[in-house]
C-alpha cells in the first residue's frame, strides 16, 4: 500500500514507519526540517516537506495514497486549533484521490478520563481533559467523513526501554535516584510498548472495518510507583526515591495537558485482540520490558 504518515520522526511514528517498511508498503512522509526529511530517508520513507501548523501549503502536493495514520502530536496551546486546520485542509485532498483511502486517527487513553477501578473499553463513555475536548469532534469528524475509510486508536500510555512516558523517569533515575511523580504513586495508568502499538497500527489500517474504534492497551492498569521501581530494576539500579509533584504546580510548568498524567484509569484491549489477532509482546507487568 502507499501511505502518508504524519508523526514518522516521533517516538510512536518511527515505530509504525519501521512496521511499514518492513511490511513492504511504500510510505510518504511529512518533514519539517530537511534533518527530519534526512531521517525518514535513512528509514525508508519518502519524505514531503511540510509543518503540520500550515498544512495548505503540502496537502496539494500529496500523490495518491490508499492510507493515512496520523500519529503527530502538537502538545502546545492552540492544539485543538492545529488538528481543525490540518482536517480542513488534508480532507479535500484526500477526498480528490481516485480511491477513498483508509484514515487511522489518533485518540487517547486521556479522553476517558479516571476509570477507577473498571477498565475502559471502545463503547465507554468520555470524560476529557477540558485541554483535549477537541479531539473527540475531530476524532468523530474522521469517522464520519465521506471522504475516507476512518478509524480510530486510543494508545495506552505508550513506552520503550529506551523512554517514551518513562523518559522523565530514566533521566532522573540515572541522575540522582530519584523519581517525582505527578499526583501520587498510586495513580495507575494502562500501557503499551512502542513496537506492540506499531503492529496494532498497522493491523488496523490493513484489516479493520471503515468506522472501528480499538483501544491499544497491552496492560490494563500498573501503578506510577510500581512502574518506578520495574524502570529502577531495567536499568540496574535499586529502590528509586520517589517524590510526588501537585498537579496544578505539574500544569504550570509543562501545560494544562499534563494533568492527564495524574488521571487514575484502566484501559482494556481485549478488542483488537478478538478482531485484529493482535498480540502484544509485552502484554503483563512481567514482560515490561521483555528483551529491551
Amino acid at each position: 500500500m502507499d501511505v502518508f504518515l504524519l508523526g514518522g520522526t516521533g517516538f510512536i511514528g518511527r515505530h509504525i514507519l519501521q512496521r511499514l517498511v518492513e511490511g513492504g508498503h511504500d510510505v510518504i512522509g511529512l518533514a519539517r526540517s530537511q534533518a527530519s526529511a534526512e531521517r525518514l530517508k535513512s528509514a525508508g520513507a519518502t519524505p514531503l516537506l511540510g509543518d503540520l501548523r500550515t498544512p495548505r501549503e503540502w496537502a496539494g502536493k500529496l500523490p495518491p495514497v490508499d492510507a493515512v495514520i496520523h500519529a503527530a502530536a502538537d502538545f502546545g496551546d492552540d492544539m485543538g486549533e492545529v488538528e481543525t486546520t490540518l482536517l480542513d485542509a488534508l480532507l479535500p485532498v484526500l477526498g480528490a484521490m481516485p480511491n477513498r483511502p483508509r484514515f487511522v486517527y489518533t485518540g487517547g487513553c486521556w479522553l476517558f478520563g479516571a476509570t477507577g477501578e473498571r477498565a475502559a473499553t471502545e463503547d465507554s463513555p468520555f470524560d476529557p481533559l477540558p485541554a483535549f475536548g477537541w479531539m473527540i469532534e475531530n476524532m468523530n469528524r474522521v469517522l464520519l467523513a465521506p471522504e475516507v475509510e476512518g478509524t480510530v486508536v486510543h494508545p495506552a500510555m505508550v513506552y520503550s526501554g529506551e523512554g517514551g512516558v518513562f523518559s522523565s523517569y530514566m533521566d532522573a533515575l540515572r541522575k540522582d535516584g530519584t523519581v517525582d511523580v505527578i499526583g501520587s504513586t498510586d495513580v495507575v495508568w494502562p500501557l503499551v510498548h512502542a513496537e506492540d502499538l506499531a503492529d496494532l497500527y498497522i493491523r488496523v489500517m490493513e484489516k479493520a472495518r471503515p468506522g472501528s474504534i480499538y483501544n491499544g492497551s497491552a496492560i490494563e492498569g500498573m501503578s506510577v510507583g510500581d512502574i518506578a521501581s520495574a524502570v529502577a530494576q531495567h536499568l540496574g539500579m535499586g529502590q528509586p526515591a520517589v517524590r510526588a509533584t501537585a498537579v496544578d504546580e505539574a500544569a504550570e510548568r509543562l501545560g494544562e495537558w499534563a494533568r492527564g498524567y495524574a488521571i487514575s484509569q484502566r484501559l482494556g484491549g481485549d478488542k483488537a485482540r478478538a478482531e485484529l489477532g493482535w498480540k502484544p509482546r509485552h502484554g503483563s507487568v512481567a514482560e515490561l520490558f521483555g528483551s529491551d
